[in-house]
């Protein structure tokens, strides 16, 4: 075990050093996140004139967890891997006695560490031009919120990469990503709550793996009414059916690669 975590926090102080070079990029990447602060304006004025079971001062709250959830989720696995099997900068790797896939962890995992002064810095600010969505969540739902957040980034982060897979048989498997964010987007709360869908399709929404990467662990921090016993299922009902789909991609994947680009 002490050789495991040596080596994990090898890993970790390296990708640290490398994502701390792009801190001016990483500001960026932040302020690109940002979408659910500007939606949560428009669903703030749509909650005074309208008939909804969430108030104006609990649409900002979500939005916020949204925004942080966002923070804590994103991924980029599938453009980093879909460079390496394309320029043939996967073998290097192929050659090391650990899985490619750690170095994918390590470098998202980094990125959270260096990405978080700048996120609080914006909550920071935001709380101080509106301080009505300020709100202090409890111990309970802190704890349930990290342990959402751990699993909808492992869910977010094992679904990309079981697309970037795809480069494996075609040069644009980001392409495939890029059509699956489409439904992500929608369907995950980040433009709406879940709850404000029509119930008919909140039923279906909530049989896709999309709402528990950002509305679940959204709720969870804000303190809204949930299925928990659902919801955690669910996400790891989605991590084990993704994973072995990426370890089957793996396997029959590794057989076509043919190192071209090195």
């Amino acid at each position: 075990m002490k050789r495991i975590f040596r080596k994990a926090l090898i890993f970790l102080s390296v990708y640290y050093a490398y994502m701390v070079e792009y801190r001016a990029e990483l500001i960026l990447w932040v302020l690109a996140n940002s979408l659910p602060i500007i939606l949560m304006g428009v669903w703030i004025e749509a909650a005074q004139g309208g008939q909804f079971n969430l108030s104006p001062v609990d649409f900002a709250r979500y939005f916020v967890a949204v925004f942080i959830v966002r923070q804590m989720t994103v991924t980029w696995v599938v453009w980093d891997f879909e460079k390496e099997v394309v320029e043939g900068k996967l073998s290097p790797r192929l050659l090391q006695p650990i899985d490619p896939a750690w170095h994918h962890i390590a470098s998202h995992v980094s990125e959270r560490i260096v990405r978080l002064p700048f996120t609080l810095l914006l909550l920071v600010v935001f709380f101080i031009l509106y301080p009505q969505a300020f709100w202090l969540p409890n111990v309970a739902d802190i704890l349930l919120f990290i342990l959402a957040a751990i699993l909808a980034f492992a869910l977010r982060f094992i679904m990309q990469y079981s697309f970037a897979m795809l480069a494996f048989w075609t040069e644009r498997a980001s392409a495939v990503e890029n059509f699956w964010f489409l439904f992500y987007l929608f369907l995950s709360g980040m433009i709406a709550p879940v709850e404000v869908f029509p119930e008919p399709v909140r039923a279906i929404v909530l049989c896709t793996p999309f709402p528990y990467m950002v509305d679940f662990p959204a709720n969870l921090l804000v303190g809204l009414p949930v299925d928990l016993r659902r919801g955690f299922l669910s996400m790891l009902g989605w991590i084990l059916l993704f994973l072995g789909l990426n370890r089957l991609l793996w396997r029959w994947g590794l057989k076509r690669y043919s190192g071209m680009g090195a």
